[in-house]
């Protein structure tokens, strides 16, 4: 191996990274190295939040913001959804590196990111691990998707088309077209889905708009397989949510 080479490697293998974003949290605690985080947001502490909590209180919390990170001295800083131009200019005179990442819109662009991020650490090796078992589930998903709809707090649901429908195919799931992101009582009880995939995230803090799966009309809804489903990983639908179609696959007894 070249001289450059080792330099490079030993280069990133020191890197110090911190995460602005619950979603690169999750990326950045999947593909570093344990040495290599310095920081990653307060969010990624809490059990209600993230799959991967336990892991991050190994790890020092920030409030998101540049300004409380860059007293750990920083070589790369990762944040998702950009609108941060004053940041990264900031972080440019303090010859930090800021890597900011859009949000996921279908399967693919996880992918990318995984590779983004994992060449960005010198970790090629851990993103594709992540991209292997990602293909695996892929190529073993099976031809019959059941006719689901995903239902989450305030009767929200997710488009037929998009990363969340993505994920649910690889679990055997086909999530219904919908008008709008809500789904209404009414629709369940004159259409009812062969699953209902409920989000059970902050499931102990349902608005008052949810409330009407309580309404004994809702027995009807009783027709269709509720099948409950990690509102967390959902959240950024990320690295976590390959385990939790594995679950559910188990779960379907598929």
């Amino acid at each position: 191996m070249p001289a450059s080479a080792l330099l490079i490697g030993a280069s990133l293998a020191s890197l110090r990274v911190a995460s602005l974003n619950l979603c690169t949290d999750e990326l950045l605690l999947a593909l570093a190295a344990p040495e290599q985080i310095i920081s990653i947001t307060h969010l990624a502490h809490k059990p209600q939040e993230t799959t991967l909590w336990r892991q991050a209180r190994r790890y020092p919390s920030n409030d998101g913001s540049l300004l409380s990170v860059v007293g750990g001295k920083p070589d790369l800083v990762l944040t998702m959804g950009g609108g941060a131009r004053d940041r990264a200019r900031i972080a440019r005179r303090l010859g930090i590196r800021v890597l900011d990442l859009p949000f996921p819109q279908r399967l693919a662009d996880v992918q990318v990111q995984i590779r983004t991020v994992a060449d960005a650490l010198g970790r090629r090796s851990a993103g594709m691990r992540w991209i292997a078992r990602l293909e695996a589930l892929n190529r073993s998903r099976l031809r019959r998707q059941f006719d689901t709809i995903w239902l989450g707090g305030g009767g929200r649901s997710v488009q037929a088309t998009g990363l969340a429908a993505d994920w649910m195919r690889l679990a055997g799931l086909r999530q219904r077209p919908l008008t709008g992101d809500r789904v209404t009582l009414e629709q369940l009880l004159v259409r009812p889905p062969a699953v209902l995939l409920r989000s059970d995230y902050r499931s102990g803090e349902y608005s008052g708009e949810q409330r009407w799966l309580m309404h004994p009309l809702a027995k009807v809804t009783r027709r269709s397989r509720t099948v409950p489903t990690d509102g967390r990983a959902w959240t950024c639908m990320g690295p976590p949510m390959v385990d939790e179609v594995l679950r559910l696959r188990g779960q379907l007894g598929r």
